[in-house]
């Protein structure tokens, strides 16, 4: 007889629910893919994707499979198996925001039946699963964590865009509220990826995320200060770092940019920092110092487009500015605190006229955001009409030869043009 399919629903269908849900249709599993935003459950239902990662096909695929139900019912829920909580963990005045994490959590608990396993995915400070969303659980379902449901963290760790690791190719960091949480853990995500890695306590889990993106956040952080530095002192960072890539050992790149962007490294550090002075006292000055340099990058990025324009007897007011790449990511739309959309507003404020090129978020998008910044194209005639084109994302589907050839004057964010008219960051 065959073993019954395992029924898991999956809170939140964005860039990291959606790629599990789908994965958990492919293993076998029933999966219901619950968001409040009706919109998006619209689009899922209609096959219609939203995140790169997952394609149109793949949606018809699980649809048509009667294994995917995406839904904003709640009702949808009863009868889970195995609970995954992908929803967003903001911050709000420097401090998290668990608002949507408990909002889950209380949609779940009248569906949480003894046996039955609620995983959180969201990035939070050491103590979340242990605390505020056990507690939320255990009131809503009348049953204890532990003896009575399984709980467990494991920390999302997709990168959108990402061609050479797929989902199963992943490791999973796991825990649970006790060993037999642990186990229910580690058996489901087990059928999703090649290797799992246990943890003994979610705390412990938790804040291993944190240390994955606060290492790339301070490192960031540290190139960006010497491009600046290296910039002043006349010498090239780009040929710097090659040289120091070629080490086989003791040396990991990190490139300059115009600042940090996503749902992991202009958040996460910060709430590190924000636990740390909340449990033990003390401020986390790394993470701090490195707050302060990724957030003024864009300020940076629009001092070196007026002083570009200057070496033309050009103000930046009035100046016609063509912008490759608004998204936070190259070859994706996810626009979550983009640096490029930063600096363009601040463009913007100044007095430019703000033209744009980018053919992965939808032009209304941008519109619903920044009214100001008009949609173009690379054509010979946009850019030898710009007075300064400024390279942010560097999207694949761009002619960099073409835009260092036909631009009068460049400044590139992301070392892509190069030429006697291009200035690097």
């Amino acid at each position: 007889m065959a073993e019954p399919r395992t029924r898991v629903a999956v809170v939140g269908q964005g860039y990291v629910g959606l790629p599990l849900a789908m994965r958990s249709v492919e293993v076998g599993h029933a999966v219901v893919g619950f968001d409040v935003d009706g919109a998006r459950v619209a689009r899922l239902a209609a096959a219609s994707s939203y995140v790169e990662d997952i394609t149109d096909g793949q949606l018809r695929s699980a649809l048509g499979s009667g294994r995917y139900v995406p839904t904003s019912d709640h009702r949808d829920l009863a009868g889970f198996d195995v609970a995954v909580v992908t929803v967003p963990t903001p911050l709000r005045e420097g401090g998290p925001d668990l608002s949507y994490v408990l909002d889950a959590g209380r949609t779940l608990a009248p569906h949480v039946r003894p046996g039955s396993l609620v995983v959180l995915e969201s990035t939070s400070y050491p103590g979340t699963t242990e605390g505020a969303l056990r507690e939320v659980l255990e009131q809503g379902s009348g049953l204890q964590a532990g003896p009575g449901f399984h709980l467990g963290f494991s920390p999302e760790r997709i990168d959108p865009g990402n061609t050479q690791y797929r989902f199963e190719d992943i490791p999973k960091v796991v825990s649970g509220v006790d060993a037999a949480s642990l186990a229910a853990v580690d058996k489901f995500y087990s059928a999703l990826v090649r290797r799992t890695v246990p943890v003994a306590r979610p705390a412990e889990a938790e804040l291993s995320k944190l240390i994955e993106n606060t290492f790339r956040h301070v490192n960031i952080a540290l190139v960006n200060e010497l491009a600046i530095f290296a910039a002043e002192a006349g010498l090239d960072i780009w040929e710097a770092l090659d040289a120091a890539s070629s080490k086989p050992f003791g040396f990991m790149r990190f490139n300059p940019g115009p600042g940090v962007g996503g749902h992991c490294l202009p958040i996460d550090p910060s709430y590190l920092s924000w636990h740390m002075r909340a449990s033990v006292g003390r401020s986390f000055r790394f993470v701090e110092l490195a707050n302060d340099i990724n957030e003024h990058m864009p300020d940076y990025v629009v001092a070196r487009a007026s002083r570009a324009l200057n070496l033309d007897r050009k103000a930046l007011n009035g100046s016609r500015l063509l912008l490759l790449g608004l998204a936070y990511k190259r070859n994706t739309s996810d626009m979550r605190e983009s640096p490029s959309l930063r600096v363009a507003q601040r463009l913007a404020d100044l007095g430019a006229e703000v033209r744009y090129v980018d053919s992965y978020v939808p032009r209304a998008q941008v519109a619903s955001l920044d009214a100001r910044l008009l949609p173009a194209g690379a054509s010979h005639d946009e850019l030898a009409a710009s007075d300064l084109v400024v390279v942010l994302t560097d999207h694949d589907n761009v002619d960099y030869e073409a835009v260092a050839s036909q631009a009068p004057r460049v400044l590139d964010t992301r070392h892509r043009c190069h030429g006697p008219n291009v200035e690097h960051l």
